[in-house]
């Protein structure tokens, strides 16, 4: 069977051995004790030790050799082993044989009350409970040994005893420590770290207001002398499409073509040019030469009189089918010859559907009446809440619409000519930062020459820009703000004046700058009831004719 061995130290009182007994796991209990300890030369430590363990339910065995504790054991009815290996026994009780100079108590160092306790040669029960009185007041004397052939009296514990249970007051005695030391942190922030004071200042200000006439470009500075302001331009490129119904039409067709054979009939020995483009009429029809030609001069052969000839192509001026002529004669537009035309043919004339002007322009007025709603929330969200959005900025720019089929072109039976254009959006915004650094420069601009004024709200958080107007690639808008502008108070001056005073004196001493109305002070924690000494944990606080 298993068992836990306890090692008793030498320092070792009967209270800490019995708690190791009852902490131990195993229900037997091998107590291992040193040889000199004194703490089991005890009759009633040994009683309160067996009854601890009859109490814990654990079975107690003293491992040892020395025959003053096995006879006191025997007493108190603990089984005694002489080593760890060896069967228990409850030793019988005999007198104690005492085999050395420490075991044996000379009677005549005791004290005479001693010695009348062990009168009679046996320990009665006063003698008991006298030890243990003594073992309660932690002064617990070695038993007294039974005279020789007698047998030793039983040690009796003195019923109600308490034990004191240290763990108990080691708990105490923690809690005790951290509740001081809590206390202490407390009192340290109570005194030196929390307390506070927020002045509150109501001060009486008056409206100026701001109207400029500003530059708002992507391309400048942002400059209260050059009155401009730089813009963030946001942008968004989208082709847009829409067919149109072709109104349009126009005769097509082909010129009829053929020769003309050019005779000369002056006399003369001059050439006729007949240049390309040469027009040769025959009532309401009219050809033109695509070649040139020259007629030579007259010359006499042996016939008489030789006329030079020659043959170019002609086209008709005009397509269709009536300018398929026959051959004839034709009126030239260059004199001294006669044109014989051959047959013409080739001429041919229909009605088509083309894409007009007009065709184009509706569809165009088409794409720019579709809604860009959308277009311009998307390009909003990509300004953050540190711009000021120029809602009036928003800009379409198309490009060249292209038109399929192309204008005054054939538009294919069953199908619908589309009209295309790439539209750039644009939307442009102003940094807050650029509008307050501009309106701070104005209004200072205002004040030169008041050193007891100052600006407590520049109106940049309401500014508007009115009446914006393109202006190349940017724009011109009035910048309109309202600043407040009330007394200059020192903020640093006041904290000086506020340490280390009082509800009171602090608002008498403030309400006496010109132009505050009122002036209030809380205390943080609640019993704080004087401003700090330090200046940092002092905040000044405003409140614009009333209104934080």
């Amino acid at each position: 069977m298993n068992k836990d061995v306890i090692y008793i130290d030498v320092e070792d009182d009967i209270t800490a051995i019995i708690g190791k007994v009852k902490d131990a796991k195993e229900k037997i209990v091998a107590l291992v004790p040193p040889k000199r300890v004194g703490v089991l030369q005890s009759a009633v430590n040994l009683r309160l030790l067996s009854r601890a363990a009859e109490q814990a339910d654990k079975r107690l065995v003293v491992i040892t050799n020395n025959s003053a504790l096995t006879a006191l054991a025997a007493a108190a009815k603990i089984p005694i082993a002489k080593n760890l290996q060896s069967k228990p026994e409850v030793p019988e009780i005999t007198a104690l044989d005492v085999d050395n100079e420490e075991d044996v108590i000379d009677g005549a160092s005791l004290p005479i009350g001693d010695h009348a306790r062990t009168a009679g040669g046996a320990l009665g029960s006063a003698a008991v409970n006298e030890a243990i009185r003594e073992n309660a007041a932690e002064d617990s004397p070695r038993a007294a040994p039974p005279t020789p052939g007698s047998t030793p009296a039983k040690p009796r514990v003195k019923s109600g005893i308490r034990v004191p249970n240290f763990n108990s007051f080691r708990k105490k005695l923690i809690f005790g420590i951290g509740g001081g030391v809590l206390l202490v942190a407390f009192l340290i922030w109570a005194i030196f770290i929390a307390p506070r004071a927020t002045v509150i200042i109501t001060a009486r200000t008056t409206d100026s207001s701001a109207n400029a006439k500003v530059a708002l470009d992507p391309a400048v500075t942002t400059s209260f002398t050059a009155n401009s302001l730089k813009t963030t331009v946001q942008q968004q490129k989208k082709d847009a499409s829409v067919e149109f119904e072709a109104t349009g039409s126009k005769e097509t067709g082909e010129k009829a073509k053929g020769q003309m054979t050019l005779n000369r009939t002056s006399v003369s020995s001059n050439p006729i040019s007949v240049p390309a483009g040469t027009s040769f009429s025959y009532g309401n029809y009219t050809f033109v030469s695509t070649q040139s030609a020259t007629l030579n001069g007259t010359t006499i052969g042996p016939g008489g009189i030789v006329q030079d000839s020659a043959t170019v192509g002609v086209v008709a001026t005009a397509i269709g089918d009536d300018y398929n002529l026959s051959a004839r004669t034709y009126q030239s537009s260059v004199s001294g010859l006669s044109a014989q035309g051959s047959d013409m043919s080739g001429g041919s004339k229909r009605q088509i559907k083309v894409v007009s002007n007009d065709d184009v322009q509706k569809a165009a007025d088409q794409i720019a009446q579709q809604s860009s709603d959308d277009i311009k929330k998307q390009l909003m969200k990509q300004f953050d809440d540190t711009f000021v959005v120029l809602d009036q900025s928003f800009k379409t720019d198309r490009a060249n619409p292209q038109a399929t089929p192309a204008v005054d072109q054939e538009v294919t039976a069953g199908t619908k000519p589309k009209l295309t254009v790439s539209v750039t959006y644009s939307l442009s915004g102003v940094t807050k930062a650029d509008v307050s650094k501009y309106l701070d420069d104005y209004f200072k601009k205002q004040l030169e020459g008041t050193s007891d004024q100052r600006v407590y709200d520049n109106g940049s958080s309401k500014a508007t820009f009115n009446d914006l107007n393109a202006n190349g690639a940017g724009f011109t808008a009035n910048l309109v703000a309202t600043a407040k502008i009330g007394p200059k108070i020192d903020d640093n001056a006041i904290k000086e004046s506020a340490k280390g005073k009082r509800y009171g004196d602090i608002q008498s001493s403030i309400e006496s700058i010109q132009g505050v109305d009122n002036v209030d002070v809380k205390f943080f924690p609640f019993w704080v009831n004087a401003a700090p000494n330090d200046t940092n944990r002092i905040s000044i606080e405003f409140n614009l004719n009333g209104a934080k």
